[in-house]
């Protein structure tokens, strides 16, 4: 071997292993907040939650002041700069000069934090996302040889993050390759493996527990039909939820005075969580009381009305919490909608029809139906999902309907919340 082929070598070699090492600093940063934050989350929002179940007056005051303080914090803590959620990872790994600043990962953090604990009803998936995202981001300028590297290591942050709330690390990737990066280098692989196998090591270190404790037992071959129904229907609904985001921010964004859209937010919010006190926060308390008991509730009008009522409620809550200033996406949402219309679906069924379909099982599937049609992510929501309960047995029927969900959404509005701009809709 010649002298310049030694050198060359020598130096492909400490590029890996710089590759490696930063790879498992992210991956360990971006778990470490991932955890903390969904750990702090749901700490405080079960304490709130609960303040506003003894005294109804905070279903007005937690809002407002969740929504006043964030506002304060943009404007004397984080440069007076909006956060737009994942579209600023999309502008990062698409431009060669612009970066993720560091503030944004004490802002979503923080913000993200604020906006679910006082009610706002959305989820701190994408803050976790964009925080992690800048990890990686951080990591990347740091030194030159990274530089070409930069949606490698930013996706490695996002893919850890993923990782850590929801236990998935198959997820994390799919995440990573679906909406971010949607191509696969060998440094993708090498940094995001990494960073992912930290996370999901973090993880067991900490002996965290599924989001969900669910016992799925089975499923049968006469659900197949109800199951495409679910899709099309969970696809019907994520296109709902998506356009009530787009319009709500639009319409929100004609208002000046930003504490105008405070308080206009924060009394729609104190208006749906004092009807509906399943929309507070990211609705995950909610689902757990209604995965323990779904089989042993009757339907009534009353309670078939209280789920459509939800239903519709939901995007528009969600879709006004981000408008008016908080900090979230369509994450938890979208996860919080498939619960419900599943339930309402399978109910519907057993009662009307007698189909004796199980529940609990239209439930999981809903979730990830609903999911994989909001972000055009099939393959993210089935491992995430599935980590979430920690169970494979619905993995055929959720492939199915995340599919058909997915392009039932598409055919019917081609964008997601991530992927609109009114340039495109022209």
């Amino acid at each position: 071997m010649n002298k310049t082929a030694q050198i060359k070598k020598n130096h492909q070699f400490i590029k890996l292993r710089k590759l490696v090492i930063v790879s498992v600093l992210i991956g360990f940063l971006s778990a470490f907040l991932g955890i903390s934050l969904k750990k702090i989350t749901e700490y405080y929002e079960e304490i709130f939650f609960h303040q506003v179940t003894v005294n109804p007056l905070f279903y007005i005051l937690f809002p407002v002041f969740g929504l006043s303080v964030i506002y304060f914090l943009r404007q004397y803590l984080f440069k007076k700069k909006e956060n737009k959620g994942i579209k600023e990872v999309f502008e990062s790994t698409e431009s060669k000069s612009k970066n993720l600043p560091t503030y944004k990962i004490p802002s979503h953090f923080i913000n993200g934090l604020l906006t679910v604990i006082f009610g706002g009803s959305t989820g701190i998936e994408v803050s976790t996302v964009v925080a992690s995202a800048t990890i990686g981001s951080v990591a990347q300028q740091k030194e030159n040889i990274f530089r070409q590297y930069k949606t490698e290591l930013i996706c490695a942050g996002v893919a850890a993050g993923i990782t850590a709330l929801f236990s998935s690390p198959v997820a994390g990737i799919l995440f990573a390759i679906e909406v971010i990066s949607r191509k696969v280098t060998r440094t993708f692989i090498i940094s995001n493996v990494i960073a992912v196998s930290i996370a999901f090591g973090l993880l067991s270190i900490l002996n965290e527990k599924p989001l969900f404790t669910v016992s799925i037992t089975t499923w049968h071959l006469k659900a197949i039909p109800y199951f495409i129904l679910l899709g099309i229907l969970a696809g019907i609904n994520s296109v709902y939820l998506t356009r009530c985001v787009l319009f709500f921010k639009s319409q929100f964004s004609k208002i000046e005075t930003h504490y105008y859209k405070i308080i206009l937010g924060s009394a729609v919010l104190s208006i749906s969580l004092f009807i509906f006190p399943q929309l507070y926060g990211e609705g995950y308390h909610s689902l757990k009381v209604i995965f323990g008991s779904s089989n042993e509730i009757p339907l009534t009008i009353t309670l078939a009305l209280t789920f459509i009522g939800i239903l519709i409620l939901k995007p528009i809550v969600t879709s006004i919490t981000l408008a008016s200033g908080g900090d979230g996406g369509v994450f938890a949402p979208s996860l919080f909608i498939g619960a419900f219309l599943g339930l309402l679906l399978a109910s519907v069924l057993n009662t009307f029809f007698s189909t004796q379909v199980i529940p609990l099982n239209f439930m999981i599937i809903g979730m990830a139906a609903v999911l994989s049609a909001s972000i055009h992510a099939p393959f993210t929501a089935i491992f995430l999902v599935c980590g979430l309960t920690n169970d494979y047995t619905l993995f055929i029927p959720i492939l199915a309907v995340c599919l058909i969900s997915k392009y039932t959404a598409k055919m019917i509005y081609p964008f997601t919340v991530y992927s609109y701009s009114s340039s495109l809709a022209k």
